[in-house]
């Protein structure tokens, strides 16, 4: 076709890398979505301090409405604790310019961060377990006896107990 290129004219150079498409995504349609969590992650970060150390990890800012701050934890426990906190939060919360009057607490069953990948593999073996297996291994791939013939009597002498 005439007049189509397939790179871009003599010294306009496409942005590229993540932060040519982070912007692209805050241009577009969705960027009001994504600037909210933005903020809203932005605002759980300056809050998170304001939290007692053993909640903090249990607890995530979800949303801010109206004149509440709503907050998932992730356990009945975590959420009474955070109730507890409610006016600790919501001093801070307006410290930072937030006109909120309240605290609203969801509990969810699924924990709130990803657990990483190391923390679900099974710890190395030990050398006496890997040397067990590896034995029960070499009995399993040799020709030896079957050894519930011998348990059940198969080479023992009649009248006679085996040890």
């Amino acid at each position: 076709m005439p007049g189509s290129r397939s790179t871009p004219p003599a010294g306009a150079t496409p942005p590229s890398g993540p932060r040519a498409a982070l912007q692209a995504l805050l241009d577009g349609a969705e960027g009001g979505t994504l600037r909210r969590a933005l903020w809203l992650d932005a605002v759980d970060q300056l809050l998170r301090p304001h939290l007692p150390p053993v909640l903090a990890a249990h607890a995530r800012l979800a949303n801010v409405r109206g004149d509440k701050l709503v907050f998932v934890v992730d356990g009945p426990v975590w959420h009474a604790k955070l109730r507890l906190a409610t006016q600790e939060l919501v001093d801070a919360a307006r410290s930072v310019g937030l006109d909120v009057a309240g605290l609203t607490v969801r509990t969810t069953s699924q924990p709130l961060r990803p657990i990483p990948p190391a923390a679900t593999t099974a710890p190395p073996m030990s050398a006496a377990g890997q040397s067990g297996l590896a034995a029960a291994l070499a009995l399993l791939r040799s020709d030896a006896p079957d050894m519930s013939e011998q348990r059940a009597g198969g080479n023992r002498k009649p009248g006679r107990r085996g040890t």
